[in-house]
């Protein structure tokens, strides 16, 4: 049985989970307490996905020109490429390490 984080009824057409990908993931995973993607600001969350996924490897975008799921995920986080979100997570680490 696949699950609905796994399948196209439980994934946001413009990156990541919708609430049903992210309630069924919870289900299917005991402890885990999937949150919504922080779009802007210096939340440290938000640091460390970009600079998570400003590291994974493959395409932005597939053969025919679409973007892969990788990047309408970071484009649902304020990045728009790995570059730019590997840029964004050092910049906000660096505001976050003035604050304290």
């Amino acid at each position: 049985m696949t699950e609905k984080w796994q399948k196209k009824e439980g994934q946001n057409k413009k990156g990541g989970l919708n609430e049903k990908g992210r309630k069924s993931y919870e289900s299917s995973h005991p402890g885990s307490d999937l949150k919504s993607p922080v779009k802007s600001g210096d939340n440290p969350r938000r640091a460390s996905f970009l600079a998570r996924m400003g590291g994974m490897p493959g395409p932005e975008h597939k053969p025919n020109g679409d973007p892969t799921r990788l990047l309408l995920s970071l484009n649902a986080w304020g990045a728009s490429s790995k570059a730019d979100a590997k840029k964004k997570a050092a910049a906000i680490s660096a505001r976050n390490k003035g604050k304290k």
